[in-house]
Parts: structure tokens; C-alpha cells; sequence
């Protein structure tokens, strides 16, 4: 198409009423999208077909609020999962779009962030202290807005925004505009939250932030970044989560490849990629995928309620996804692909005023001011390229010269050293995730059932997958909904793991406490995990009690009944004996498993408990299904032997 076309198209959408999509999402072309504006209540009702039964292009905005279809909390702000169903469909090269679109700055007023710095600082601390500290997750993110009023033509605004974005902003996954009657997002996301293409489900867990120091990146300060324990540790729990969802989508569990640096234009990031294969329809992928860790935290279900505490005010669409179903021509299984990034780094335009949403991921070793750093990070990779905030400013206050001059660099992933100290982060976690999967049921206890309860984390997913590979055949129920006729058929109950403190009387902690006390009792086998684990040290008389510091991502080489073993932990608290109890302690009258002794597999300094074993049955506080878990896969063998 010639020039003179895509400035006549350009300019009719920019003077028009109708609603469109500019999408690039390779170097050469840019999409431009066309169609009606539906907005639907639930994923199901995305209209992927016409009243004739042909396949239709969508393109969704996915707000956060859909998270109540998975049954979790959030602030309800009513904002509606909009789709243009796609009519018309032109591809523009990407340097006549360059040179059709309006580039004269945008004005703002009234600018900066609606939570201060110094406040921020203060959610930090109370989320490390209160939620973190209380076991109620690994990890969680909170936001905060910059905002600004905007007096500009809002579909000018939106073009010139996405030509600055598309100039300025380098490695995006997507860079964007979709602009619809009374609401404008303009983005430039670097992360592919989930995508589906010819059955193979692809997601791209992205963490740890390298913001770019004045003067430009180099591989010094870079390689001081992939040193740090925070930012490696923030990645693998990210990992970690984003694989429960695959393990709930893909026979075959997903396999993880990296990891690789994203590059952009004032921040690096980390990134894996998780691959695995699904024969599910995208609107269900997306469901069971809703939402990113980056921008959640983990366990997903109480990162929800951590945020609904935490954040005053509803997130609208901030960390959900722009999510475009595509027909693929299919006439079995799916018939649509699917290709989703997280609606991050993108600007909002709403009735003159404009909103670009940030959070920083907490997790144990946060420093509160670093994360106050990060949000001004991420702010500025979409303020500094949209001219919000001068282009050359630093993306945190600096703490070398302001003045001095930003140098060309190479990529940052061609240096060797960089590649080495990437490369060596695999190094720590389990081949198993890393290597082709595909379970075939002929396993060591192929023929025998498993039934995993499931205590709200969904770890779970990982662990079936596990079990499903050492021929169990496995099926995982949610705690609210297991019967005794169920945990009374499987030759196998797993009690799995979940937040919270063991020590509580909620409907949760009371009903793992039955699912542990009635397979004690009857003597059938029992795996208990993590929560269970301390539930079940608990009926045994075992004292509970708080870590000094959360083991929440942490990986820690322990002593499991004679073996070595490489494990993930993800806990708050702990059962502890005496230092130096290992075998032989019997416990009181009132002990389900009285009259038998119990192994101890415990800390030879603490006390603190990593394994316990007796009649039918076996525990461990660690997560053996965790990428952290190198020996994971020996060890969760051992266990469930000693169970059966």
C-alpha cells in the first residue's frame, strides 16, 4: 500500500468516530484493525462465531476484574471486557505509519502520582511485614497510578502516543493503541502473557527489573543486577507460578527454555520461556491463566485478596490482557489461536485524563525505597517515550551525573560474561522441568490413584503432573468440595499446600485438618505437603511456630532420611523439635499414629522439620514440584513408596 493511502486511512480514523486497533508486533508492519465494539460479561462469551456459525477476528480487552470468574476477590469497578470484532484487517508498513502519524507532544497538566513516594514506602513495609510475614503468599504486587489531565483530542492523543511509543520504546512484545467510544489504551508491552498457536501454549514469565543508570547500561552494572538474590529469586517464583497454570492447561506440563535478557529502552529484564501442548479452546486457557505473577503475586488466589487490602482503588485494566483470537482454520479442537500480552506499560485515556499504572513486585528481600525506584523505573519507559517526562531523564532519581551522556552499547545479552552468569542460573533448578515431558502412565505405581486436595494454591497442578508421571493416575480436588467417600477410594491422598498459618481455625485449615486426620487414622496412605505437612506435625504433637525470616523461594539442600536433596521451600512456618530428634519419637495417647514411632527428618541446628515418615504415611515441608526442587522428582518417589 502507498503512502498517500495509509496517511489517508490514518487520518480518517483520527478524524472519524469508529473504533480501531494499531497493533505491531514485528519491525516491518503495523495492523490496523476495523470493526464493531461488543462488550461481554464472562471469557465464554467473547463472540468468536457469527449467528452462522463462522469464525470471527476479536480483539479483547481483558480488564483485572474478570478474576472473579475463577472466584477471587477484587475492587469491582465495572470496567467491561471489550471486544472489536475484527471486520477489516490492513497491514501498513511500519515507516509509512511512522511518517502518517502526528508527533506535536501531547500537553499535561497536573501530573505526578497519586500515591506519594514516601507512602508507597509504607505499603511496601506493611505488605512484607503483614502478608509476606504471615505466610499469606511468596510474593505480591501493588500499584500505584501516574496521572495527568489531558485536554487534547483524545484519538490524536492515541496516535501520537503510539508513533512515540513505536519510536522511542524499544523491545516491546506489542506496541498498541486501541481506541473505543469513552476509553484509550495506548501500550507497549514487553510481555507475552499467553498465547496458543497449532496447539502449543507458550507463556513468558518476565521478572527482576534492571533499571538502565545514567550514562547508559553496561555489562558491569548488569552483571552487580544478575548477582543480586532478590531479583534471581523473584524470577524463579514467577516460574514457578506461570507453571501451575501451564500444568492446569498442557498434558504435558509445560517445559521451561532460557533464560534471556529482555532489553528496552531504560529497563532489562529476565525472562524464561514455558512451552506445552493443549487441545483446550484459547477462551479457557485464558480463564485458567487469568492473571500474570509479574503483576499479581503468588499463590494467584490470595495475591487477590493481598491486593483488594493493599490497593485502594480498582485496577480497571492494569495486569490483565489484550487478547486477540485469530481463526486458524481449524475444523476439530480450536479453531482459534490466541495471542495475549499483559496490559502493562500502557497509557489510559479516560474523560480527559490520563493514567499509566505501576507496581513493583515485593517479596522478602525488598527494600521499600528500591521498589519506590522501580515504579518511577516502569513509569518512565512509557512517560519518557510519550514525552510526558523529558526523553533523556533517568528512570529513578540518579545517582550518578545527570548531564552525563547516554553512550551506544551493543546488546547487552552478547557479552559472554552476561550469557555465562544466565546460563548459570539453570544450574540450580530441576531438570524435570527442563526436559520433554510427556507421561505415558507406566510409572513406578502405574495402576494405582491419587487424589491431590487442593488447599488454594495451585501447586497442585504441578505436583498431579508429577504423579501422573510416575503412573499415578491423578485427579485434584478443591478442599471445599472433597468428600470422605473421596479420600477414601484413592490409594493415594496427597493434602496439599496453601497460605496461611496452620495454627487457624478457618473453614480451610479445618477441613485439611480432616483430610489429614481421617487418612492417619484409617491408616491409609497419605502425602502430606508443605501446610499439611505442619498440620499433620501438628496432630502428632510437633510445636508449630513462625520462621524468623520467611523461606518463601528459597532454596535450601537438606538431609531426607539419609539422602541429600536439593529443595524449594515456600513457608512461613515451621515445625520444630529438639535439635538432634531424627528417629524413634513416639508421641502421646492422643496421637493419631500413637504406638508407633515416627521419623524425623529435622535441622541438626533449628529443630525445624523438613520430612516426617510413618505408618502409611510421609510429609514434606518443601515443594518438591518447584523448579527450585533439583532433586525434587527422587525424593517425591522416596515419600510416596513409604506411603503405599
Amino acid at each position: 500500500m502507498t503512502a498517500p493511502d495509509s496517511s489517508s486511512l490514518l487520518a480518517d480514523l483520527a478524524g472519524g468516530s469508529a473504533p480501531f486497533a494499531l497493533i505491531a508486533r514485528d519491525g516491518a508492519t503495523v495492523e490496523v484493525l476495523t470493526g464493531d465494539v461488543v462488550d461481554v460479561d464472562l471469557l465464554a462469551d467473547i463472540p468468536l462465531t457469527d449467528a452462522a456459525g463462522t469464525a470471527r477476528e476479536v480483539l479483547a480487552l481483558v480488564p483485572y476484574r474478570q478474576v472473579r470468574e475463577r472466584g477471587f476477590v477484587c475492587h469491582d469497578d465495572g470496567a467491561p471486557l471489550r471486544c472489536l470484532v475484527i471486520d477489516e484487517r490492513v497491514a501498513l508498513p511500519r515507516a509509512e505509519v511512522m511518517a502518517s502519524l502526528p508527533s506535536s507532544p501531547v500537553p499535561l497538566t497536573d501530573a505526578g502520582f497519586d500515591i506519594a513516594d514516601e507512602e508507597y514506602a509504607d505499603i511496601v513495609r506493611r505488605v512484607i511485614a503483614d502478608e509476606i510475614g504471615r505466610g499469606e503468599g511468596a510474593n505480591f504486587v501493588i500499584r500505584r497510578d501516574f496521572v495527568a489531565g489531558v485536554d487534547t483530542d483524545p484519538r490524536v492523543a492515541a496516535l501520537t502516543w503510539f508513533r512515540a511509543l513505536l519510536e522511542h520504546e524499544k523491545g516491546a512484545y506489542w506496541t498498541f493503541a486501541v481506541v473505543t467510544d469513552g476509553h484509550i489504551a495506548v501500550g507497549a508491552s514487553p510481555e507475552a502473557h499467553v498465547s496458543a498457536q497449532d496447539g502449543i501454549v507458550t507463556m513468558n514469565p518476565i521478572s527482576g527489573t534492571f533499571r538502565h543508570p545514567a550514562g547508559g547500561a553496561t555489562a558491569e552494572t548488569l552483571a552487580e543486577f544478575l548477582r543480586s538474590t532478590k531479583e534471581t529469586e523473584e524470577l524463579f517464583m514467577v516460574v514457578d507460578e506461570e507453571l501451575k497454570m501451564m500444568s492446569a492447561v498442557c498434558s504435558d506440563g509445560g517445559r521451561i527454555t532460557g533464560p534471556h535478557l529482555k532489553e528496552m529502552s531504560r529497563l532489562t529484564h529476565t525472562e524464561y520461556m514455558l512451552r506445552g501442548r493443549s487441545d483446550l479452546d484459547p477462551r479457557d486457557i485464558l480463564r485458567e491463566t487469568m492473571f500474570a505473577p509479574t503483576v499479581t503475586g503468588s499463590p494467584m488466589q490470595n495475591a487477590c485478596t493481598v491486593i483488594a487490602r493493599h490497593e485502594t482503588a480498582p485496577r480497571g485494566y492494569y495486569s490483565g490482557v489484550a487478547a486477540l483470537f485469530t481463526p486458524n482454520g481449524a475444523t476439530e479442537g480450536a479453531t482459534h489461536d490466541l495471542d495475549a500480552p499483559i496490559l502493562i506499560r500502557t497509557a489510559y485515556l479516560v474523560d480527559g485524563r490520563l493514567r499509566v499504572p505501576v507496581g513493583a513486585t515485593l517479596v522478602r528481600h525488598s527494600d521499600p525505597y528500591g521498589e519506590v525506584g522501580e515504579t518511577h523505573g516502569k513509569a518512565a519507559g512509557v512517560l519518557g517515550a510519550i514525552g510526558a517526562i523529558p526523553r533523556d531523564a533517568p528512570a529513578a532519581p540518579p545517582a550518578a551525573d545527570p548531564d552525563a551522556p547516554t553512550a551506544p552499547r551493543r546488546p547487552l545479552g552478547e557479552d559472554p560474561a552476561i550469557a555465562e552468569l544466565l546460563a548459570s542460573r539453570n544450574d540450580r533448578l530441576a531438570p524435570f522441568w527442563m526436559n520433554p515431558q510427556d507421561p505415558d502412565g507406566s510409572g513406578p505405581f502405574a495402576g494405582r490413584t491419587a487424589l491431590v486436595v487442593d488447599a488454594e494454591d495451585r501447586f497442585t497442578t504441578m505436583l498431579a503432573h508429577q504423579l501422573r508421571h510416575l503412573g499415578l493416575d491423578t485427579r485434584i480436588v478443591h478442599w471445599s468440595q472433597v468428600t470422605d467417600a473421596d479420600l477414601d477410594a484413592a490409594d493415594l491422598v496427597v493434602s496439599g499446600p496453601g497460605p496461611g498459618d496452620p495454627r487457624d481455625d478457618t473453614p480451610r485449615m479445618e477441613a485439611m485438618r480432616h483430610v489429614v486426620g481421617r487418612r492417619t487414622a484409617r491408616r491409609d496412605p497419605l502425602l502430606a505437603v508443605c501446610l499439611s505437612h505442619q498440620i499433620l506435625a501438628d496432630s502428632l504433637g510437633i510445636e508449630l511456630m513462625p520462621l524468623d525470616r520467611p523461606h518463601q523461594g528459597l532454596q535450601k539442600s537438606v538431609d531426607v532420611f539419609g539422602e541429600d536433596a536439593s529443595i524449594g521451600f515456600y513457608n512461613t512456618f515451621t515445625a520444630r523439635v529438639n535439635p538432634g530428634d531424627r528417629r524413634g519419637i513416639s508421641y502421646g495417647p492422643d496421637a493419631p499414629v500413637s504406638g508407633f514411632e515416627i521419623d524425623v527428618a529435622a535441622d541438626s541446628t533449628t529443630g525445624d522439620v523438613y520430612a516426617l515418615r510413618g505408618p502409611g504415611f510421609a510429609s514434606v515441608q518443601g515443594h518438591l514440584e518447584s523448579i527450585l526442587s533439583r532433586d525434587g522428582m527422587r525424593t517425591l518417589e522416596r515419600l510416596i513408596a513409604h506411603a503405599l
